[in-house]
């Protein structure tokens, strides 16, 4: 087992697998009455914000336009980043240039094709990041939405 990377490592890679082009992230949110709901999805991250795109009438953007929060993993088991996630914003997906253009350049499909859906902006209020089993101490690198390094 290697040894454990320090935090700014850790973030560097985190952002690094985050900035990954055509990278999935699972996304879980829970309706009004608890119940979780699971799904992987394209990830684009742009300007801090984990953005991905789905159907403005699937399960995971009525939970989260109604809970305004959600839990994201990146990468494999032995090298997760998980993001406990606020929705900042939702945007039809024709709305806004920039956005579209930033989602489209990382993801590995672009949603303005087609019809129906919505990006959803999600701030990260707290990130970790892990390996192994002697990564779990330290493995948070943010904390309410600031860098702990």
């Amino acid at each position: 087992m290697a040894a454990p990377r320090d935090l700014a490592t850790r973030k560097a890679d985190a952002l690094a697998l985050l900035a990954t082009p055509a990278i999935d992230v699972w996304v879980a949110t829970a309706s009004a009455a608890g119940a979780p709901y699971l799904v992987p999805v394209s990830l684009a991250w742009v300007g801090e914000r984990a953005v991905i795109a789905i159907p403005a009438d699937s399960v995971t953007a009525r939970n989260l336009i109604a809970n305004e929060t959600a839990r994201l993993a990146v990468g494999p088991t032995r090298d997760v980043v998980m993001i406990d996630a606020v929705l900042e914003r939702s945007v039809e997906v024709g709305a806004d240039e920039a956005l579209g253009e930033a989602f489209a350049g990382q993801a590995d499909w672009d949603p303005r094709r087609d019809t129906g859906y919505l990006f959803l902006v999600l701030r990260p209020v707290r990130t970790q990041a892990w390996r192994e089993a002697n990564e779990m101490r330290g493995r948070t690198l943010m904390r309410d939405g600031a860098w702990e390094i």
